[in-house]
């Protein structure tokens, strides 16, 4: 039977190397101070599709992505018979080109190592690749050469273009814009300028947990979905203080905190969420029936009452489906909150899941609004709103509070 190969996993089980991504060439990519060996540039400029080396060349639309950027991707899958042998090198470049923007190209490079390969072996490898867009209309020159300089070329157009509903966005790249894919998921956060008169403070709770509650591993797209969230509300101008927790609620652990910062900070948090390990059972926790509870009324306990409120805080994560919920009574032994509570709720089948969650009564009982991210435009519509609630009617709420007092 034929199989397909993915040249990541066969790097990874040979040498223990990653699959490599694309370089931008040249920094920015731009302009004619890009260096091409004169066979490549001849292949880019010729446009006419070439099959030397045999190869299978598909793309997709580009989706927004809760970065609230463009994702392109292709996929390549080339004969393993063509690859058999000592070990090749397989080498990708290609250029997208705005249609705006025709005489500044962008070009990437990406070089892809392949073990020693059987000669009678079957199949396909599988080699996938992308680059990140703003909103706008691309062209795309693109090559792949092995050590022999044998050639595949593909060539194709790409619209990266908002819908109607989408178009209110701020987009984190400008128009015409293209960038290499980013993989560092907590990566620093450029600096913001931030608005001087009067900055607000916000505390964020993240629940750093997989939307499926069984899964032994936090996936790839819940994290990215759970930063971006974090970043979408690092960028706004309007708040200049930033407290937050990382927990899990399947650990029942509290992962990382920071105090009243001027930024979020992404790399702490990354190292944190490198040393948690899900699918293990605490054997204490398992004796108490309901220590899931407990944890989440503890945590309640502690973040909202505090000696220097917030102008808001702001719950984030996917549904916390316990089997018990806070009581009414553990929830009024916080007391009065006298400052907006919101709920991010990453959710991207609230249809199949419509009901509350243990977190969403929680934020029920303090009068809390909840917001369900299912989409992009969901997330940049949430910390809008969100964020000019807060601004407005923090006047308002500091006069009642001192009123009390």
């Amino acid at each position: 039977m034929a199989r397909t190969v993915a040249l990541g996993m066969m790097l990874l089980a040979g040498g223990g190397l990653r699959l490599p991504a694309q370089v931008l060439m040249g920094g920015q990519g731009r302009g004619p101070s890009i260096v091409l060996f004169s066979n490549d540039r001849a292949v880019l400029e010729a446009g006419d599709p070439r099959k030397d080396l045999p190869c299978v060349v598909t793309h997709e639309k580009p989706v927004l992505g809760f970065d609230l950027k463009f994702h392109a991707s292709f996929d390549v899958s080339v004969p393993l018979a063509e690859l058999s042998g000592s070990e090749n090198l397989l080498t990708i470049v290609f250029r997208v080109i705005p249609e705006a923007e025709k005489d500044e190209p962008r070009y990437f490079t990406q070089k892809i190592r392949v073990p020693s390969i059987a000669d009678d072996a079957k199949g396909e490898a599988f080699l996938q690749g992308g680059f990140e867009l703003g909103e706008g209309k691309y062209h795309i020159d693109w090559l792949i050469r092995d050590r022999s300089e044998r050639v595949c070329s593909s060539y194709w157009d790409v619209d990266a273009a908002l819908t109607a509903k989408d178009k209110q966005i701020n987009m984190t790249l400008g128009p015409n814009a293209v960038q290499a894919s980013e993989f560092e998921q907590f990566r620093e956060e450029p600096p913001v300028e931030r608005n001087p008169d009067s900055p607000l403070s916000v505390k964020v709770l993240v629940n750093f947990a997989p939307q499926n509650s069984r899964s032994a591993s936090l996936q790839p797209i819940d994290v990215s979905a759970l930063v971006s969230i974090l970043r979408t509300i690092a960028r706004d101008p309007r708040i200049g203080k930033f407290s937050l927790v990382a927990f899990n609620m399947q650990d029942q652990k509290v992962l990382y905190r920071q105090e009243d910062s001027d930024k979020i900070d992404f790399p702490s948090i990354g190292k944190a969420l490198a040393a948690l390990k899900l699918g293990t059972v605490d054997l204490g926790k398992l004796a108490h029936k309901h220590s899931d509870t407990e944890f989440l009324a503890g945590l309640l306990r502690e973040e909202l009452k505090c000696d220097k409120p917030p102008d808001a805080l702001i719950f984030a994560g996917p549904k916390a489906m316990l089997d018990e919920n806070v009581s009414h009574d553990a929830l009024r032994e916080v007391g009065e909150i006298h400052y907006p509570i919101f709920y991010m709720n990453y959710n991207l089948s609230p249809q199949q899941v419509p009901w509350r969650d243990s977190i969403s009564h929680a934020i029920k009982h303090f009068h809390g609004t909840e917001y369900t991210i299912s989409r992009p435009r969901d997330l940049w519509y949430a910390v809008s709103e969100m964020v000019s609630r807060v601004a407005k009617s923090r006047p308002v709420r500091r006069a009642q509070v001192q009123g009390v007092q």
